[in-house]
């Protein structure tokens, strides 16, 4: 089992917890076609390589996308500290107008202004940074499949319960704060745990998991190393489009497979989507079919990401795996 490399079981397991992050491995065992202990091992292979990883996403608040320009001898001393700040989410070496796009979220935009500011702008090397405040989310990237099931199969991943009937229709501050976390680190962290590292019931536990998540304020998202994918070329376009247009492109981002991350933002763009290629040469395509499919569209810049060095709070290492430890957010 080569460490930079997915079998097809690993990709069929990856592909069903996008599905249902949270899906017991007996309850994946007859989808998958192999038994629990095998699945539950296999994970956990995969999570020690650092090529799949299980998160809880928790929705609310400001996010922004932030260019920043370096001298060119200090981006990797930048890109360290940007790293251990606990707002920067996702942090991409990219080229272009920009040598190092970070994903930030915050309580607020004055929030993000205020890190962006006095944490960011003073770092040493840092030239200059520009802020792109995500207006709406349009295409989130845990909307993205690994195509290793069979739409049948697929169909038969077991989606999450509903809060059983007595439970409580608020969830408590201290049961919340737990769950986020938890599953902020580890999406797949079990209800037992929670509760006796929280001191909580486990009852108390599991009803506001199932709560939240039935409330939408809490997604389970799995992600995969882009490198071991199938899809190696990273690229973000930046674009202006005529805003009666924003409001089709749900639609048609669903129709593109290539398709991870399309945002509306408010800044000289108003338009963001990232995507993953199979070769370089698929960028230029790419953008000739997105511009065809939006006639109004125009592309004003765009960047390929040389590496990732953050993820979702994750430090990946140099081959693109989560092998560098956590940066709680």
């Amino acid at each position: 089992m080569s460490k930079n490399v997915l079998d097809p079981l690993e990709e069929r397991i990856i592909h069903a917890l996008q599905i249902e992050g949270r899906a017991s491995w007996s309850e994946l065992a007859p989808v998958i076609g192999v038994d629990a202990v095998t699945l539950a091992r296999r994970f956990e292979s995969l999570k020690e390589r650092g090529l799949a990883w299980t998160t809880g996403i928790f929705p609310g608040g400001a996010s922004a996308l932030i260019d920043i320009t370096c001298h060119p001898q200090q981006i990797s001393d930048v890109a360290r500290h940007l790293a251990r700040i606990p707002e920067v989410l996702t942090l991409d070496h990219t080229s272009g107008g920009r040598d190092l796009l970070a994903t930030m979220h915050a309580d607020n935009p004055l929030s993000i202004w205020n890190i962006v500011t006095n944490s960011i702008g003073i770092l040493d090397g840092v030239r200059n940074t520009q802020t792109h405040l995500v207006t709406e989310i349009i295409m989130e990237a845990s909307d993205w499949r690994m195509r290793a099931l069979s739409p049948q199969d697929a169909a038969k991943v077991p989606r999450p319960r509903p809060p059983r009937a007595r439970a409580p229709r608020a969830v408590h501050p201290d049961v919340e704060a737990a769950l986020r976390h938890c599953l902020t680190e580890d999406g797949r962290r079990t209800v037992s745990r929670i509760a006796a590292e929280h001191g909580l019931s486990e009852q108390r536990v599991a009803d506001g998991l199932a709560r939240m998540r039935a409330d939408g304020m809490l997604r389970i998202r799995t992600d995969v190393a882009r490198t071991v994918t199938g899809w190696p070329v990273y690229a973000w376009y930046f674009m202006r489009t005529a805003a009666k247009h924003i409001q089709q492109m749900p639609g048609l981002m669903a129709r593109i497979p290539e398709a991870r991350t399309a945002l509306a933002v408010a800044s000289q763009y108003n338009l963001v989507v990232a995507v993953w290629l199979r070769e370089m040469s698929d960028v230029m395509r790419f953008e000739a079919a997105l511009e065809a499919a939006v006639p109004s569209a125009r592309i004003v810049d765009r960047s390929v990401v040389f590496r990732m060095s953050k993820h979702l709070g994750r430090l990946i290492d140099e081959q693109g795996a989560a092998t560098m430890g956590f940066v709680h957010p």
